[in-house]
C-alpha cells in the first residue's frame, strides 16, 4: 500500500510513515484494514458492502477514546469534523472509507516536466511561497512588496524571504492556506508544532524562521524527496496539467513511455490565449497555430481545423479535458459568415470590446461542438477579473495574486451552448464558478435537468472548508451528490496537494454525518455516498 500522508483518527492505530519523522510507524495492520476486519469483510475487498445489523457496531468509540492526544492542530485526529461529539463520531467512520483512497487530480497546474525529469526542489522560498498566489497575496496586503517575495522570478535571497514569510504568519490563522501549510510543514517536513506556532512571534522570530527554513530545506536536499517519490508517497493516481495548445507535450509522452513510472499524468488543452482576442499574443498566436496545424485551409476555417487538430493532439496523449478560462459564462452561435468576419476584424487590429466578449462567446459553442466530437470534457472556469492591478501586471505577470471574483449569470449565458448540445449523449460540461450565490439559484438547477452539465467544485478562493460546506448545503438539495464534479485541487503548489485532498474529505464526511445525525440519511448510504463522491465522481464526471 502506498504510504499515507493522513494521519489516523484512532490514537491506537497510527498509520504515519517513518520517512516523515512527524509520523509515527508501527507494524500490524492499517486503519482500513482493521476497520474492513471490523465490518465482517476482507481488507481487500472492494466496496462498501456489510453485513445485516452491523451499523451500530461502528459506534464503538467511546468520547474517552477519542481524546486529543496531542496539542499539535494538524495532528488532531478530529480537524475539521464537527464539534458535537455524536455528530463527529459519525464523521469519523465515514472518512476512515476514504483517507487511504488515491488521490484523482484531473485539474490543475503542476509542471509535468517536474514528474518527467525528477527535478529536485532548490529552496524553501521557490517551492512554498514564491509561486503560491494564495499566500503572497495576502502577505502582499499587509504591506510587503510582492518583488520581497520572489513573485514573478524576481531574484531574491531565498532565506530573506522566507523570514518575511514567517513574520507574516499570524496572517494566516482561519484561512485556508494557513490551514494546507500546517499540514505539509508537520507532516511532510517533519517541522514540529512548537516551531509552527512559534513562526511570526516576536521573541526570537528570526530565529525560528531560520530553523524552520533550514528543516525543511534539510528535506528537500534530500534523494528520495524528488517529485516522483512524492507522487507515490502522494498516493497519486492521476495528475491532470493545464497547457498550451501548441505545447509538444514531450514530457506526457516520456512519462507515458516510462515504465519506472506506475502513475498518470495527463494533459489539458487550454486554448484561452487562442480564443480571447483581448489577449496581447492572441494575433502571433493564432498565427502560429495556422502555420502549425491548419493543413493549409486559410482564414477563420483554417483556424477551426487547426483547433481541432491540436485538440486530436492532446488525446492521443492521454487528454480527458478541455478547460477554458473565460471573463463570463456567457456563450452565443453566430453564423459562419458572422463569425468569419470578426475573426478577420480582429486579426486587422480593429475589434472592439464587444466584438471581443461576441467572438469568445461564439467559440465557446464551437469548443462545446468540438468536444462532442471528440470526447473531451469540457470544464468552464469565469468570473475573475484577472490582473486586477495593472502595475503589479506589468512588474510580475499574470496569476501573482490581484485576480479578484465577480458576479456572473449563468442561467442566460449558458443557454445558446445547452440549446445546442445541453442533451447530447456523452457530452460532459463541468461548470465552475466564484459567485457561490450561483451555487444554488443557477448551477445545481441547470444540472438538475441538463444531462451533460455538472457542478464544478468550490475553486479558487471558494477552495476552503466552510465555502465547502456551503457549497454542499446550496446544491445538494437541489441536484442532489450525482451532479457534482468531485475535488479539485487546482494548484500549482505540489506539496499541498494530499492535504488539500484531505481537508475535501474531512468536510464530505462532516456534511454527510450531519445529514445521518438529523435522521436524514441511513448510515450505511451515507457510506456508499462518501465513496462514489471521492473516488467514483471524477472518475465518471472526467471519464478516467
Amino acid at each position: 500500500m502506498p504510504r499515507e500522508l493522513r494521519p489516523s483518527d484512532t490514537p491506537e492505530f497510527p498509520s504515519f510513515p517513518a520517512r516523515f519523522p512527524s509520523f509515527k510507524a508501527y507494524d500490524g495492520v492499517t486503519r482500513r484494514a482493521r476497520d474492513a476486519t471490523r465490518r465482517g469483510r476482507s481488507p481487500e475487498a472492494g466496496g462498501i458492502g456489510r453485513k445485516s445489523g452491523e451499523i451500530g457496531a461502528l459506534n464503538h468509540f467511546s468520547a474517552e477514546s477519542k481524546e486529543t492526544m496531542t496539542d499539535s492542530l494538524a495532528a488532531n485526529p478530529d480537524r475539521l469534523f464537527p464539534a458535537d461529539p455524536g455528530t463527529r463520531r459519525i464523521a469519523r467512520e465515514l472518512y476512515a472509507e476514504v483517507e487511504h483512497l488515491p488521490i484523482l487530480s484531473p485539474h490543475g497546474h503542476v509542471p509535468a516536466e517536474w514528474i518527467a525529469d525528477d527535478i529536485p526542489f532548490t529552496d524553501p522560498t521557490s517551492l512554498l511561497v514564491s509561486p503560491d498566489h494564495y499566500v503572497t497575496r495576502l502577505i502582499h496586503a499587509s504591506g510587503v512588496p510582492l518583488s520581497e517575495l520572489g513573485v514573478g522570478g524576481v531574484e531574491v535571497d531565498s532565506r530573506a524571504a522566507w523570514r518575511r514569510f514567517a513574520t507574516a504568519w499570524p496572517l494566516f490563522d482561519g484561512t485556508a492556506s494557513g490551514y494546507w501549510l500546517r499540514e505539509e510543514f508537520e507532516h511532510l517536513f517533519g517541522v514540529p508544532s512548537e516551531l509552527v506556532d512559534a513562526l511570526g512571534s516576536s521573541s526570537g522570530a528570526a530565529d525560528t524562521a531560520d530553523q524552520v527554513y533550514d528543516a525543511i530545506a534539510t528535506k528537500l536536499a534530500e534523494p528520495g524527496f524528488r517529485p516522483r517519490r512524492l507522487f507515490e508517497d502522494f498516493n497519486i493516481e492521476v495528475l491532470a496539467t493545464t497547457d498550451d495548445p501548441l505545447d509538444t507535450l514531450e514530457a506526457h509522452a516520456r512519462l507515458a513511455k516510462d515504465d519506472s513510472f506506475a502513475g498518470r499524468v495527463i494533459p489539458t488543452f487550454r486554448p484561452d490565449p487562442y480564443i480571447n482576442i483581448a489577449h496581447p499574443e492572441w494575433a502571433a498566436r493564432v498565427e502560429r497555430l495556422a502555420d502549425e496545424a491548419s493543413d493549409g485551409v486559410p482564414g477563420y476555417a483554417g483556424y477551426l481545423r487547426a483547433l481541432e487538430n491540436r485538440r486530436r493532439y492532446f488525446v492521443e496523449h492521454g487528454a480527458v479535458s478541455a478547460d477554458h478560462g473565460v471573463r463570463t459564462p456567457l456563450t452565443l452561435k453566430l453564423s459562419e459568415g458572422e463569425a468569419e468576419a470578426l475573426f478577420e476584424k480582429a486579426r486587422r487590429g480593429e475589434a472592439t470590446a464587444a466584438d471581443r466578449d461576441a467572438f469568445e462567446a461564439h467559440m465557446m459553442v464551437e469548443m462545446a461542438r468540438m468536444s462532442v466530437d471528440d470526447g473531451l470534457v469540457m470544464t468552464i472556469h469565469p468570473g475573475s477579473f484577472r490582473n486586477h492591478h495593472a502595475p503589479t501586471f506589468a512588474a510580475h505577470g499574470a496569476d501573482t495574486g490581484h485576480d479578484i471574483p465577480f458576479a456572473v449569470n449563468y442561467t442566460e449565458g449558458i443557454r445558446p451552448l445547452l440549446q445546442e448540445y445541453g442533451t447530447e449523449k456523452d457530452f460532459h460540461l463541468v461548470l465552475f464558478t466564484l459567485d457561490e450565490t450561483v451555487f444554488s439559484r443557477e448551477l445545481a438547477p441547470l444540472a438538475g435537468f441538463y444531462p451533460s452539465v455538472y457542478i464544478g467544485a468550490p475553486w479558487w478562493f471558494l477552495d476552503a472548508p466552510d465555502a465547502m460546506l456551503r457549497f454542499r448545503s446550496a446544491v445538494t438539495e437541489t441536484a442532489g451528490f450525482s451532479r457534482s464534479s468531485g475535488f479539485i485541487d487546482d494548484t500549482r503548489a505540489y506539496c499541498s496537494i494530499p492535504a488539500r485532498h484531505d481537508t475535501s474529505r474531512r468536510i464530505e464526511a462532516s456534511f454527510l454525518a450531519r445529514l445521518v445525525a438529523e435522521h436524514r440519511m441511513a448510515e450505511a448510504r451515507a457510506h456508499e455516498l462518501i465513496v462514489d463522491i471521492v473516488d467514483a465522481a471524477p472518475r465518471r464526471v472526467f471519464k478516467l
